[in-house]
């Protein structure tokens, strides 16, 4: 990554809540609200898309921890909309800080660890760990 990051670079990302996002997508007993993993999944979006614009050609951002609280429910038909603020980096590790909101309350909220990768070359240590295994 040849270009420095400032602090303080954000993205986003949104999405309506369908029965899919749901755990009812998972187990039908439980119920009709938005899965902690599609926020997470939300977040790491908003992650991404802050991060990108300032990759190398064959290079991504990847997410290398989580932790996150989601804080309150969120039903079918409702907008989430997630955001992601570099905090601190080291290196080629960066710790967003992230937040989702359903244009009611906060849902969710803590960091995302990333690290750059560069893809080329790790398509083929994944090609080679593959083969070895």
């Amino acid at each position: 990554m040849a270009r420095p990051i400032p602090i303080g670079t954000r993205g986003e990302a949104s999405e309506a809540v369908e029965l899919k996002h749901t755990l009812s997508a998972h187990h039908p007993e439980l119920p009709p609200v938005y899965s902690t993993p599609d926020m997470i999944r939300l977040m790491e979006i908003a992650c991404f898309h802050a991060l990108q614009p300032f990759c190398d050609e064959g290079e991504i951002t990847v997410g290398i921890s989580i932790h996150i609280e989601h804080r309150a429910a969120s039903g079918i038909g409702m907008r989430i909309h997630a955001e992601a603020e570099l905090e601190s980096f080291d290196g080629r590790f960066y710790l967003m800080r992230v937040r989702a909101h359903d244009g009611t309350q906060e849902i969710g909220r803590g960091t995302v660890g990333r690290a750059v990768v560069h893809v080329p070359s790790f398509v083929k240590r994944m090609r080679e760990k593959t083969r070895s295994s």
